[in-house]
């Protein structure tokens, strides 16, 4: 047998985003590939629910929406990917699907061991494509850090940190003291 014919063919999109919809797993899209999500902590959960309770609160009544860890965000960078941020915040009416986003303007991480690596790298390289960014934030779970990626920044990272630091995301007017993010987790 060939190499060429024991390659595993790569799964189309179409047929992914019907899986997602009956799969009890999550899984991340990457050029035909699929990768299941291992869960996330008590602590992941709590600081990804902090930011995303707060951020609805301070969007409501306006034109942008935000989403928790059950919306995809769907990038083109010469093939498809679908990734499912932790938080996603989306201001453009007319990013309308159902099942993914494809113009945010915020996208926040929560990082853990397991997804440091692709949060850091794979994600940051891929979510700054996207030409409605405007900042990319990762969260540390285990320590009072956030890091900040902005458009108007040039992308450069920065770091905010302790109990008295705020995170303030310029592109929704929105700021959250990280002592507000990591309540339920450090006291």
């Amino acid at each position: 047998m060939s190499a060429a014919l024991a390659l595993k063919p790569k799964l189309r999109v179409e047929d992914y985003l019907l899986g997602e919809r009956i799969s009890p797993v999550r899984h991340e899209y990457v050029a035909g590939e699929v990768y299941a999500m291992a869960g996330a902590s008590e602590e992941h959960n709590v600081v990804s629910g902090n930011i995303f309770a707060a951020l609805h609160g301070h969007l409501r009544g306006k034109k942008c929406r935000a989403f928790m860890n059950d919306m995809k965000v769907k990038i083109w960078i010469n093939h498809d990917l679908f990734y499912y941020p932790d938080v996603m915040v989306v201001c453009d009416p007319d990013d309308d699907d159902r099942y993914f986003k494809h113009r945010p303007t915020v996208l926040i991480e929560v990082l853990s061991p397991e997804t440091r690596r692709i949060d850091e790298q794979e994600k940051l390289l891929s979510y700054l494509r996207l030409e409605s960014l405007q900042e990319y934030v990762l969260v540390e779970q285990d320590t009072l850090q956030v890091m900040i990626f902005r458009r108007t920044n040039d992308w450069n990272r920065e770091v905010i940190a302790g109990a008295d630091a705020v995170l303030h995301l310029a592109a929704l007017g929105f700021t959250l003291p990280l002592k507000e993010i990591y309540e339920g987790v450090h006291s």
